[in-house]
This record gives C-alpha cells, structure tokens and sequence, in this order.
C-alpha cells in the first residue's frame, strides 16, 4: 500500500489540557444541561466554541474511549441493582458531544463521529479532509477528546493522553496548512527513537507517545511531529499561508 498524504486549510484550532486545574467555561451551554455534562463533554464544547465563532459548520468529532467512564458507571450500577438513569444513558454514547453542540447553536448541519483505536486523531482528519474536498465551500470542524479508561479495564495499549483539541478547515479564513502522512508499512522511513527524539539525527521530526501529542507539538511550534503505532507512522507538518 502507498503512502497516503493529504493537506488540509487550518483556519483556528483550540486545546485543552487533561492537567488543568480550572473547570472549562461553557457558558453557552444551558445551565440544566450544562450540570449533567461530563467532564469529557465539557471539555470538548470548550475547544469547539473556541473554533467556531458564529459560522455554521459539519463536525467531526473523534474519541478512541469516549463516554466510557459514564458507561462504565451505568453498568456498575445496574450490577448493583440501581436505577439507571435515563440521562445519563443517553449522554453516554458516543456521539453525545455533537447533539449538544448542534442544538446550542441551532446548527443543524451534518455531524459524525469516529472511534478507531489509537489511531482515532489521525482517521478523524482524514475522515475531515474527505469531507471539506467534497464542498470546500462549507467549514469542517475537527473536535478531539479524550480520557484514559478507568482502571477496571486493566492495562491499554497505547493508552491517550487525554484532554481536547479542535481544528476548524476553512480555506477563506486559512492561516495555514496541515500536511498529514500516513506511512502503513513501518516507521524506519520517518525515522525512529522514542517520545520526543529525534535519535541522534537533529533534523528528524520529533516523536511522541500519543497523536494527540504529536499534532499539539506541530500545530503549537510549526516544527514536524510523528507518531508510530503498529505497523505504520503517522508524520504532521504545518506551512503558514502565502501572504
């Protein structure tokens, strides 16, 4: 299989850490949904309405776990022969996030949302650039969130860092390019070494442990970034607009 790359036009992009000490403020969130949001969702509403001001846009939103921690209280609780919660039920699917987001606005354009394991940020972008080359004339926005599963689940496999990212493709209002590459068969061509080396070669992208991480280092410094899963590297590089 060849290499697959594609470019994408960055308009805004927003993040938010899984170490913050602060609550995110989503303020235009109604107050009687807003207290039965997780933190998950509410930490995905934040960099979203950061992104996209008052334009209309399709959404793709991304979590390898999702609402898992949500789901996993409900299964414990019906273990326990409690009352589940019927809104707590329907705010644990996946997609949960965009509901809320497309009724707050009133913006009723398309939303999906996209769970493919440790390689979920990746897919998510190329799940958004599908869409923007099919009506460039209409903005995608890129919502990323995410937590690591609760401990009942034992160890993961290239567990997520956790935290949110939000990526707005409109090529009217670009500051940038995003050029994403996929190699599928191995990283010895996007070079190799561990979180954040460049093993022994200066001018080889840094490496980090999660996409997430990756594409906040190239999206916050301009400077590349990889990262390598089972059998294939993912490698991110920005270029600012012509002038």
């Amino acid at each position: 299989m060849p290499d697959l790359h594609w470019t994408i036009p960055i308009a805004r992009w927003s993040s938010w850490p899984a170490a913050a000490s602060a609550a995110p403020d989503i303020g235009f969130i109604e107050p009687i949904v807003r207290r039965r949001l997780s933190t998950l969702s509410r930490v995905a509403l934040k960099v979203a309405h950061d992104c996209i001001a008052e334009t209309d846009a399709r959404v793709v939103f991304a979590s390898r776990h999702g609402e898992l921690r949500r789901t996993t209280d409900i299964l414990r609780a019906i273990s326990a022969g409690e009352p589940v919660s019927p809104t707590a039920f329907s705010l644990s699917v996946l997609n949960a996030m965009t509901g809320v987001f497309g009724i707050a606005r009133g913006d009723r354009s398309a939303a999906s949302a996209i769970s493919a394991g440790a390689e979920t940020l990746g897919y998510a972008l190329l799940e958004a650039y599908a869409q923007y080359a099919t009506q460039p004339d209409s903005p995608v926005l890129v919502v990323y969130a995410d937590e690591p599963a609760d401990p009942a689940y034992g160890t993961i496999e290239d567990e997520v860092h956790g935290g949110a990212i939000a990526i707005l493709l409109d090529n009217d209002a670009a500051t940038g390019q995003l050029v994403c590459t996929l190699f599928p068969d191995s990283g010895q061509r996007a070079g190799t070494g561990q979180h954040g080396n460049r093993a022994g070669n200066p001018d080889a992208p840094a490496r980090f442990a999660t996409q997430s991480q990756a594409l906040l280092h190239c999206l916050g410094t301009g400077d590349p970034a990889i990262w390598q899963g089972t059998g294939a590297a993912w490698h991110w590089s920005w270029h600012d607009r012509a002038a």
